[in-house]
């Protein structure tokens, strides 16, 4: 299958050049009943999941509307009017055999989908009239209510349990943002010190623009270490390992530069961070926190994830036009410019305090006396 794509795609993609074009496809030309078509009043639609395969020359002809994916609230209302009464049509089913209470509709959407769209809920909501149906079918005559607690009995074990919450502030530990195809997800960052000679490990199969990410991190974290109160010799007598857990899942992108930092300076000033706040946003070797793309989604997830605080970057601050304001309600949105704006509202302590000297013991004191007052 993936070898039939790669072949399949510059043939594609040439074919469509020619027609995207309008300074030619008014007469286009098919090889096949080698008759020429005038294209130059059609309206092409195309759709893709991702804009990154699609060949440069081609996405350079066409205008794009990004769509961002449904929020949980979205789902439950569209499952609500359209896709639970189309399900129990489709399964001959009616109001009187079974009905959905909306917390079931929610567990369904939470911890049995994890999309963008609604494919995979309108077939979940189906598996279960189905299995209703095949009850009614067995002579069961009373009205079936699915709950939050009936729903494993249907769909069985959750497919998606959401990650829990940390219990406390914690020294190294960041909630850092990301986007993905089925929609934003909370990431804990964590980072270590141990013993050593000098680097860093980086774990959990990041992309190399991450890796760059943390490598620019350390950077700033490194020609600012007198604010931090660390020696410049302390890098190179220990080692950091940084991890990004589910470590099966690829990850990349630099909008966790922000959490990579602080994630850092947390571990290396032994400050915990602040467990209920959340951020995204590419860092600067200079300490600028640079725009990003899916605030959306992000925010969504740290909505979900009770995050009290949300720190984005200045720039992004306009596509807060986008967010619905019931969600802008539940949570504390901070654009900030600068890292030391994200430190100060992370960390549990900022700037960072100056670590106490061990004060010395005392030397023991020595009296000298002469011989006549020891004979004495």
């Amino acid at each position: 299958m993936t070898g039939v794509q790669t072949c399949a795609l510059p043939i594609s993609s040439a074919a469509l050049l020619e027609v995207l074009d309008p300074q030619q496809n008014n007469s286009f030309s098919d090889h096949y009943v080698n008759l020429p078509y005038d294209l130059s009043n059609v309206l092409f639609v195309a759709t893709a999941n991702h804009s990154d395969p699609i060949p440069s020359a081609l996405f350079d002809r066409m205008e794009v509307i990004n769509i961002p994916g449904y929020t949980e609230e979205e789902k439950l209302e569209i499952a609500t009017r359209y896709l639970v009464p189309r399900q129990l049509k489709d399964n001959g089913l009616k109001s009187r055999h079974i009905v959905f209470e909306q917390e079931a509709l929610k567990e369904i959407i939470a911890k049995y989908t994890r999309e963008s769209g609604l494919r995979n809920l309108e077939r979940e909501i189906g598996n279960v009239c189905r299995k209703v149906a095949r009850k009614i079918a067995e002579g069961h005559k009373r009205q079936i209510k699915i709950t939050p607690a009936s729903v494993a009995t249907f769909l069985g074990a959750a497919k998606y349990l959401r990650d829990d919450e940390m219990e406390k502030n914690e020294v190294g530990v960041v909630n850092g943002l990301a986007w993905t195809s089925v929609g934003g997800e909370v990431l804990h960052i964590e980072a270590t010190t141990m013993a050593g000679k000098g680097g860093m490990a980086l774990t959990g199969q990041l992309g190399d623009v991450m890796k760059e990410s943390v490598q620019a991190a350390l950077a700033y974290i490194r020609s600012h270490s007198a604010e931090f109160h660390i020696k410049p010799e302390w890098f190179q007598e220990n080692e950091i390992h940084v991890h990004v857990p589910a470590g099966a899942v690829p990850k990349d992108g630099p909008s966790a530069g922000c959490a990579m930092a602080t994630a850092l300076v947390s571990v290396l000033t032994k400050v915990p961070v602040r467990k209920d706040v959340a951020m995204t946003g590419e860092i600067s070797l200079r300490g600028k926190v640079l725009p990003i793309g899916g605030l959306k989604e992000k925010i969504l997830a740290a909505v979900r994830a009770g995050m009290k605080t949300v720190i984005i970057p200045e720039q992004n601050k306009k596509d807060l036009e986008d967010i619905p304001k019931d969600m802008q309600k539940r949570v504390r949105i901070v654009p900030v410019r600068e890292i030391d704006e994200v430190l100060k509202l992370a960390l549990e302590k900022y700037p960072i305090p100056a670590p106490r000297e061990k004060a010395k013991p005392a030397s023991p004191k020595v009296v000298v006396r002469s011989s006549k007052e020891l004979s004495a």
